[in-house]
């Protein structure tokens, strides 16, 4: 029996059946790409990683994002600072048509059986970027200017995401002194595919240039690739039309004379203070179809949930596509025709006898304002979430929905109390066995943000994990002492001052992406380290014995905090039964989600907020 929120089941019942169902234990989970109780999870010279989708072969895509600041301040030091064991600082990308563009993301490729080990991230170019290591500040052409995000990967190797293109450059005839160009690109945001053999294919948007009376400008459109089936289905969403003040800027654009038409059309491309540009676009969801020599064969895009011919920008994605060519993902619609309730919903599309999309709305009631959909598996289940006011406060609940049953309700699944608690919890991803992955928030405060965990959720037996309660020791950080007990390991870090701090390893998963048929997850887990002293112009502060200098809180204790890096996790064939726990036996203050007031000086801002690159691609 599964639970529905909107039913009048008592949670009594619920609970029983939750034990009942929950006989069958979940797997036991190691994390695969640590070493020395470090996670190999991000590229060399980056600051952040994040693991994004793993295929049936084992092989995984992520993102590098936050290239280091490699710093040069000590003045009795010729040479170049770099943090291995603390955060250290990342490079300030601006936006800005005067100087040069940097990228600040990087793709990268992780396998079981890769040349360099196993799941070591690989630096993997996209229209000719150039790995994040490599960059000489000296050396212009070695800058990366293309930044790229990788979303997902089909067992036959075909990697798919989106791209800037490289940067361009036009003589600067401004009052700038020692300015030589103005720089733009020819395209802020496009789908891309990328073959096993290399090849590269763009998916384009339908509308890329914008032509007023006898002028036509490049406007560069707008794409992105978001999953890919085993036939090579890919969707996404693309730009269709312009919307009315896009066209009065361009129209500004041609007609002005301070800046030549593509650096102005750059200028307004960029994003404003509060992380908005002016060329906006009709986003609609889209899919793409790649024939056996790679090209694109079919482009077509799927109806939006309402019928408008007014100037009000609507958007539909898609984001999750089954081996039936089944589209997962939302778009903005009418409640039951109802003008007056206007909602941004999860939705699929099928196709019908003539080979057309049709969509279909995933009913919400009124209490919940908005929803998603993530993915769907070859079964037809669907998975996604919903906002709605719980407890005072707006909460994002997990559901999934059998598609092949349209007229059934959406489930709610219960989570750690066998209740539909407060926890906001969100899945990304659902495996053909019905195993879904994503987070979950794991305390209850109410005013105060709340950490989040990865979660995993086995549909058919309706059993909800914390995957940091699945890990063996090893992967918590653990070690065994002379006693045979399991104890957090130690490390010690020497900082420029002499002083030495020795802190507790610490490794939270903190967001499960993907899941492949096997049970091996990718996603991103935070790891604890050392904080080091900047100075006012961003520069380390160094000591006499030529390290950085710790970071101190107000009672001169050493700060310590936390790193998103790409996290690899397979079932090592046990279970997480009642003996597991007892062999297992390694929790502290440091694995108690109830308890984020831990001792060791440690700074958990980190713990409060998922990595935004995903939220980039969802809700962009």
């Amino acid at each position: 029996m599964k639970f529905k929120l909107d039913k009048t089941l008592s949670l009594v019942a619920v609970g029983v059946i939750g034990v009942l169902q929950g006989a069958h234990a979940a797997p036991v989970y190691e994390i695969k790409n640590i070493e020395d109780f470090d996670l190999n999870g991000t590229l060399e010279s980056t600051r952040n990683g994040y693991g994004m989708a793993v295929n049936a072969d084992n092989k995984s895509v992520g993102v590098s994002k936050g290239k280091k600041k490699l710093d040069t301040s000590d003045e009795d030091d010729d040479g170049v600072i770099d943090i291995e064991d603390g955060i250290a600082d990342a490079e300030k990308i601006t936006y800005s048509i005067d100087e040069p563009i940097k990228a600040n993301n990087f793709t990268f490729t992780a396998d079981e059986n890769g040349a360099s080990g196993a799941w070591i991230p690989t630096f993997d170019s996209v229209n000719g970027t150039t790995p994040p290591k490599d960059t000489d500040p000296d050396v212009p052409e070695s800058i990366n200017s293309v930044d790229v995000n990788y979303y997902d990967m089909n067992d036959a190797g075909v990697k798919i995401g989106s791209m800037t293109s490289p940067e361009q450059k036009v003589e600067y005839t401004g009052e700038t002194a020692d300015q030589d160009y103005w720089y733009y690109r020819e395209f802020e945001e496009r789908g891309f595919a990328k073959t096993a053999s290399g090849s590269e294919i763009q998916l384009l948007p339908p509308l890329t240039e914008y032509v007023k009376d006898s002028d036509t400008v490049n406007v560069g459109g707008y794409s992105v690739a978001t999953a890919i089936n085993a036939t090579s289905l890919i969707t996404g969403y693309a730009g269709s039309e312009l919307s009315k003040t896009a066209k009065e800027k361009l129209d500004s654009c041609i007609s002005g004379d301070t800046y030549p038409i593509d650096v102005c059309i750059q200028d307004e491309q960029y994003p404003d203070t509060n992380g908005y540009s002016s060329i906006q676009y009709q986003v609609r969801a889209y899919v793409w179809q790649l024939g056996a020599d790679g090209t694109v064969t079919e482009r077509k895009e799927l109806p939006l949930g309402l019928s408008s011919t007014s100037d009000t920008v609507f958007t539909a994605q898609g984001l999750g596509v089954n081996g039936e060519g089944v589209i997962a993902g939302r778009s903005h619609v009418y409640r039951n025709d109802d003008t007056d309730k206007l909602a941004y919903d999860s939705a699929y599309w099928t196709k019908n006898g003539d080979g057309n999309y049709e969509y279909h709305w995933i009913p919400m009631i009124d209490d919940r304002f908005s929803s998603i959909a993530y993915d769907i598996n070859d079964s037809g289940i669907l998975v996604g979430s919903y906002q709605q006011y719980l407890e005072g406060y707006i909460r994002d609940k997990f559901f999934y929905f059998d598609t092949n049953n349209p007229d059934s309700e959406i489930v709610t699944p219960n989570d750690f109390y066998n209740t539909t608690s407060d926890l906001s919890s969100k899945a990304k991803d659902i495996n053909n066995k019905g195993q879904v992955v994503g987070f979950i928030e794991t305390t209850h405060d109410k005013e105060k943000p709340r950490p989040k965990e990865g979660f995993l959720f086995d549909k058919s037996t309706s059993e909800f994990s914390n995957l940091n309660k699945l890990l063996t020791c090893e992967s918590k950080g653990f070690v065994k002492n002379s006693d045979g007990d399991w104890v957090r390991n130690k490390i010690e870090v020497q900082d420029g001052t002499g002083v030495t701090l020795t802190y507790s390893s610490d490794i939270k998963v903190v967001e499960a992406n993907s899941i492949n048929e096997e049970g091996t997850i990718v996603g991103t887990a935070f790891i604890r380290k050392p904080l080091y002293k900047f100075d006012d112009d961003g520069n380390l502060v160094i000591g006499e014995n030529g390290l950085p200098v710790f970071d101190v809180n107000g009672y001169g204790d050493p700060l310590t905090s936390y790193l998103p890096r790409m996290v690899v996790l397979q079932p090592n064939g046990g279970e997480a039964d009642e003996a597991f726990v007892n062999a297992n036996n390694c929790v502290d203050d440091n694995g108690d989600p109830e308890d984020y007031k831990r001792k060791g000086a440690a700074s958990f801002a980190w713990l409060f907020a998922l990595p935004l690159l995903w939220l980039r691609r969802r809700f962009k």
